[in-house]
């Protein structure tokens, strides 16, 4: 009996054994493939369909001034939004190592770039992000219980602390448990915008169409620009699926085909959803909801609106996961160039997670939850996010020139990359003179990463006592 144990255990060790070598390519502990093409789209979907389309109206109203304005700068966003993601199915299935943008500057630009954009991602982009829409599922379980006013700040950062907990330990736990509250969550919120969508189609047939004009619109190109902010941030997360590449099955297969189906519905429904927002809801009244699915539901479903925050508590909760599960990878990239602490290459050897990756990205999203003032979050995230994208796209026509024999599974038409570098320069560029505070602060921020470059990676000969 104990033989028979014993060359179980035995064939099991080796068979673990095998596993690893075939994804690493040597006897060294790795991340091994586990995601399916429904996986991807819903780690995409997922990532994607969180806080922005439940909170982003409001931002884009604003700047916008009419509904049929914003309305149009929501679909030319989701179009931005799939031309980047076209241009990254190239770089993907071309620089098949995870880390997505990170790694391609690294192998186009050098250590340097690829630094800057690993600082601007682990130190801002993702963990205000998490903050956001982790302050978001707060706002939305909590508002059912204080109708008339506000959530209280301190409990809903609380709340907010809590969902990521949560989420940390699920994370470090298992790699399927992440991805199976990713497809159930994501289903969740996907229900809940196609109730909103059809509800708005119906109102729209017996001619509920009073607010969709162009009057008060906004024609000063600042404010057009900083709509954009709000818009794109809704859409944020379509490169998600690239930071995990070495996780997915057959990527070159898998990859493109995630992110056409993702971005495409994506699209479909948040220009639907916001068009049903505004056949019950005045602008004015837009403007005045910090939630406004609440405020939908409030008018509509009378005793049953109480289901639609909890469908977005859904939607916001899967969100956190998904961006949980795709940032951990990006400080595990770094760290296995050796621009991040040695500590986040580690992987849990019998969870196969890498564990102390997930728990600094939780550490450092709570930091964010110190501020509560969404829309500030958002304008820091926005600079940064659309100006580092733009340098991991400007990859696709430099290694074209610089290294045209690499393999390339997909190759993209030079239009595309072309195209999003000039919109790129408008978003970036334009709000810096229309909202020089929140741009002055993502500057600093940014910049603050070449001192710790210059001093924690390119400096070779450190005294003994500064390296220990």
């Amino acid at each position: 009996m104990d033989s028979k144990a014993s060359r179980k255990a035995s064939s099991q060790s080796n068979e673990d054994t095998e596993s690893n070598k075939n994804v690493s390519g040597g006897d060294e502990v790795a991340l091994k493939a586990k995601m399916s093409l429904l996986n991807g789209i819903t780690v995409i979907v997922g990532s994607i369909i969180g806080s922005g389309i439940f909170v982003s109206p409001t931002g884009v109203l604003k700047y916008t001034g009419s509904v049929n304005m914003a309305l149009i700068v929501w679909t030319i966003s989701g179009v931005f939004s799939m031309v980047g993601a076209y241009c990254y199915a190239e770089l993907g299935t071309m620089i098949t190592k995870s880390g997505a943008d990170y790694a391609y500057i690294m192998e186009t630009f050098g250590p340097f770039m690829a630094f800057i954009r690993l600082w601007i991602e682990c130190m801002i982009v993702r963990p205000c992000s998490q903050a956001i829409v982790a302050l978001t599922f707060s706002v939305y379980v909590m508002k059912p219980f204080f109708p008339d006013c506000e959530p209280p700040e301190e409990s809903a950062r609380m709340l907010a602390v809590c969902c990521i907990f949560i989420l940390t330990f699920v994370n470090c736990w298992d790699v399927k448990w992440a991805t199976k509250v990713q497809d159930v969550f994501t289903f969740a919120k996907l229900l809940a915008l196609f109730i909103i969508i059809f509800v708005g189609a119906y109102l729209l047939f017996t001619g509920h169409v009073e607010y969709f004009t162009f009057d008060n619109t906004k024609g000063d190109v600042p404010s057009i620009a900083l709509s954009f902010y709000s818009g794109l941030f809704a859409y944020n997360g379509w490169n998600y699926l690239n930071f995990i590449i070495e996780e997915l099955k057959d990527p070159i297969r898998n990859l493109p085909r995630a992110i056409a189906i993702s971005c495409t519905l994506v699209t479909v429904v948040y220009v639907l959803a916001n068009a049903s927002f505004y056949t019950i809801l005045s602008p004015e009244e837009v403007l005045g909801s910090q939630a406004v699915a609440v405020t939908f539901a409030d008018r509509i479903f009378g005793s049953m609106a109480w289901t639609i925050p909890v469908f977005v508590a859904l939607s916001t909760f899967g969100a956190v996961n998904g961006i949980l599960l795709t940032s951990s990878r990006l400080f595990y990239a770094g760290a296995c160039e050796g621009q991040m602490p040695e500590i986040l290459t580690m992987i849990q050897i019998h969870r196969m997670t890498p564990t102390p990756a997930v728990l600094i990205m939780a550490l450092l999203s709570m930091l964010y939850l110190m501020s509560s003032d969404i829309f500030a979050l958002i304008n820091y995230v926005g600079f940064a996010t659309w100006l580092s994208i733009g340098v991991s796209v400007l990859c696709l026509p430099w290694l074209r020139w610089a290294q045209p024999n690499l393999p390339r599974p997909i190759k993209v038409n030079l239009i595309f990359p072309i195209v999003y570098l000039l919109a790129t320069v408008f978003v970036t560029v334009v709000p810096m003179y229309a909202s020089p505070v929140e741009t002055g602060y993502g500057v600093l921020m940014i910049s603050s990463g070449v001192p710790v470059y210059l001093i924690f990676i390119s400096w070779k000969n450190k005294p003994k006592w500064f390296r220990n």
